[in-house]
């Protein structure tokens, strides 16, 4: 399983050799982008899109231009994600749709969109129940789309329940199928119950861990949400478990891998980060 560490740092694709994972969101407002020394995805920015809007502001061929311009500019893209749409019931409620119809317009964008861009853009999967994905499987088939012969192909919607049976199931189902699948934001938990079944995956959990954890040694910065020796240091633990090398070191106070029930304490002040 290829694992691509999320940030919204833009500088650090220069200055890193692991893959990263990136929002159009930090990338546009930019006039000039640095040169990539590491291989990248760029995510659409979707879930900030429609959560704040309940639409897209942007047109696909000016998303598709900035696409382009990143894949030229900075190099070393390996795909980009279409402007899709989640189904999470708080987008839906959102947007006032339903998910039918939030899986018929992320179809048709990645139609749009692999008719500008090609196979630079992949194709994602939608939905909240496991039928919904098989539903959105068989969408894809009638446009024509054999997902199974896709390189890799997006999982949306899971990111807040990442670490449950129905996730799993799902990857599991997926999988059956031959899909190579991505999961957007699963976090350990879930990488520990289905990486077999994932081609790759995307996390930015270290930020919000980073947050609300004392900074690391040597750091000045009022916390580590932004910090590159805290970002590299989680990405090195969470492989370590992941390949049977290293245990979790839950309530470590440099800030590894931290105890929920500590980092729910102190976002007690703040409120939930995510619903979680």
């Amino acid at each position: 399983m290829q694992f691509y560490l999320g940030t919204h740092v833009v500088s650090w694709l220069r200055k890193v050799e692991f893959p990263l994972f990136i929002s159009h969101r930090r990338l546009f407002p930019r006039a000039s982008y640095p040169e990539a020394t590491c291989d990248w995805v760029l995510d659409s920015g979707g879930f900030s899109e429609l959560s704040i809007y309940g639409t897209w502001g942007i047109l696909p061929k000016n998303y598709a231009k900035y696409v382009l311009r990143y894949k030229d500019e900075i190099g070393r893209m390996q795909w980009a994600a279409p402007m899709d749409w989640m189904c999470e019931p708080k987008i839906i409620r959102k947007t006032g749709l339903s998910v039918q119809e939030h899986q018929r317009r992320t179809i048709e964008n990645f139609l749009e969109l692999r008719g500008l861009l090609g196979e630079l853009v992949i194709p994602v999967l939608q939905g909240w129940t496991v039928e919904d994905y098989e539903q959105c499987v068989e969408l894809y088939d009638r446009k024509g789309v054999d997902l199974r012969k896709e390189r890799v192909v997006g999982v949306g919607s899971v990111c807040r329940r990442q670490g449950t049976d129905d996730a799993k199931l799902l990857f599991e189902r997926l999988a059956e199928l031959g899909i190579q699948a991505h999961g957007f934001g699963v976090k350990l938990q879930g990488l520990v119950k289905y990486q077999e079944n994932l081609t790759s995956a995307d996390s930015m959990a270290w930020s919000t861990w980073a947050r609300y954890e004392v900074p690391l040694q040597g750091c000045t910065h009022l916390n580590c949400a932004n910090c590159l020796k805290y970002a590299v240091k989680w990405r090195n633990s969470l492989l370590a478990v992941l390949a049977g090398k290293g245990e979790v070191e839950w309530g470590q106070g440099d800030g590894d891998l931290l105890d929920w029930q500590r980092v729910r304490r102190l976002r007690e002040p703040y409120g939930s980060l995510t619903g979680s």
